[in-house]
C-alpha cells in the first residue's frame, strides 16, 4: 500500500477507477528484500548495481522530483515498469512536460503516476499528456471520482501524447479535436 498520513488516505486511481496499491514508496534498495513492488527515488534507483536492478525487474519503480532531469533514466527505461512523477506543489508544471517526453519522444510503455498534489483541475491535463495512474489524496477529487466524474473539456486545440477523439466535422485545423 502506498504510505499516508493518519489524517491524508491516499488511493491509486486510474481511468478505470479505483483499485488496490501494490507497489509501495522506499528510500533505500533495502525494500527489496521481499517481493514488494518498490518505487524508488532516482538516487536510491540510480545508486543500485546494475545486478540489481536487472534481479528486481517488474518490481522495481522510480520517482523522479520536478527537479530531476529525465535524461538520468533515459538508457534505462526499459527496465522500468512504473515512472512515479511528483507534484510536491500544485504551481510546478515540471512533471506534466516530463510524462509528455515519456510518451511522444521516448515511447515509454510502462505505467506513469502522479504523485503528491494531484488537484481536480489538472486530471484532465495529465490524462492527455501520458499519466495513467494517480496517488489521489485531495478531498474534492476523490469525491468526484468516486462518483465517475474525471472532469475536463470536451474540446482541445493542442495535441498531445494520448491520442484524442476524430477531428471535428467540417473543422479548419487538424490539431482542434473533441475528447475522446
Amino acid at each position: 500500500m502506498t504510505e499516508a498520513t493518519s489524517e491524508t488516505r491516499i488511493r491509486l486511481w486510474t481511468p478505470e477507477g479505483f483499485r488496490e496499491d501494490g507497489w509501495i514508496h522506499a528510500e533505500d534498495a533495502s525494500a527489496l528484500a521481499g517481493n514488494t513492488r518498490v518505487i524508488l527515488p532516482l538516487h536510491a534507483y540510480l545508486d543500485l548495481d546494475p545486478e540489481q536492478r536487472k534481479a528486481a525487474g517488474e518490481r522495481l519503480g522510480v520517482q523522479l522530483q520536478p527537479g530531476d532531469q529525465l535524461d538520468a533514466i533515459l538508457d534505462l527505461l526499459g527496465e522500468l515498469s512504473l515512472v512515479a512523477l511528483a507534484f510536491p506543489a500544485f504551481n510546478d508544471g515540471r512533471s506534466f512536460s516530463k510524462a509528455e517526453l515519456l510518451r511522444s519522444r521516448h515511447g515509454f510503455k510502462g505505467a506513469v503516476r502522479a504523485t503528491g498534489q494531484v488537484l481536480v483541475d489538472q486530471l484532465p491535463h495529465m490524462l492527455r499528456v501520458g499519466f495513467d495512474e494517480f496517488e489521489v489524496s485531495h478531498p474534492v477529487l476523490l469525491k468526484r471520482l468516486e462518483a465517475g466524474n474525471s472532469g475536463g473539456l470536451p474540446l482541445y486545440y493542442q495535441p498531445a501524447a494520448k491520442a484524442s477523439g476524430p477531428v471535428e466535422k467540417g473543422a479548419k485545423y487538424a490539431w482542434r479535436r473533441t475528447a475522446g
